[in-house]
């Protein structure tokens, strides 16, 4: 899937659809050729970005610091950076939580 990239300087962006305001932040599946995740943030001041990135940092087990919100700020298409991850491995969990959900 195009939803994950390797960028020329090693790091693996992801393109996402983001879901602000839901009952629980998930893996929801695919979106447009987005990984489309849903947050329980709202979309004010910022939390969902803040969501966004806690929960990759979580779900990807690096530290917060690692995932960056990169472009798409006001929008629900993003692009976050996620350092210390392959594409593969990225694919693989993404894979994984997409079957089991």
């Amino acid at each position: 899937m195009g939803y994950v990239s390797t960028l020329p300087d090693g790091k693996v962006s992801i393109r996402l659809h983001v879901q602000p305001k839901a009952s629980k932040s998930r893996i929801v599946g695919f979106h447009d050729g987005c990984l489309k995740i849903a947050v329980a943030a709202p979309p004010v001041e910022g939390k969902a970005n803040k969501a966004v990135v806690r929960f990759l940092a979580d779900f990807f087990g690096v530290p917060v610091r690692d995932v960056v919100v990169v472009s798409g700020a006001q929008s629900r298409k993003k692009m976050v950076v996620v350092h210390g991850y392959d594409a593969s491995a990225i694919r693989e969990a993404v894979d994984k939580a997409v079957d089991h959900s």
